[in-house]
């Protein structure tokens, strides 16, 4: 669903529908069964039946949702070839994520500039007294 450049409302591609099932053993994930439709609701024999794999992968964070396309011609083929996807997809994410860390931490923290004319020892336009404290 992409907005409508004029009009900012979303719509459907009328050309890209597909039905969904969903196929899980209740343990280690879900396969979603992406059938392609025609406006009418009949299959479209002129594309793929798409496999998409779903697992969560547990962090110190909490769970990460992991989704991946399996290239499958069966829903047998994509059940085999599940666990080879959820492999990559794990791969990859840890990748993206030490990625992630090692961005994070090559941030240079540099401290806000001091307005032009500010003498932290207490010169003209800083602060009063000579930036000592004093006791009355």
């Amino acid at each position: 669903m992409t907005p409508d450049i004029r009009t900012g409302e979303p719509k459907m591609d009328s050309t890209s529908l597909y039905r969904e099932e969903v196929i899980t053993d209740r343990r280690v994930g879900t396969l979603r069964v992406m059938t392609p439709v025609k406006t009418d609701g009949s299959v479209d024999l002129g594309r793929s039946v798409l496999y998409v794999g779903e697992a969560q992968l547990l962090t110190q964070a909490g769970l990460l949702p992991l989704v991946f396309e399996i290239d499958a011609t069966s829903l047998a083929d994509a059940i085999d070839k599940f666990g080879a996807g959820a492999t990559t997809a794990i791969e990859r994410t840890r990748r993206e994520l030490e990625e992630l860390r090692r961005e994070a931490a090559s941030q240079i923290v540099v401290p806000p500039t001091l307005p032009p004319g500010f003498d932290p020892k207490g010169g003209p336009g800083g602060l009063p007294g000579g930036g000592k404290i004093h006791l009355r």
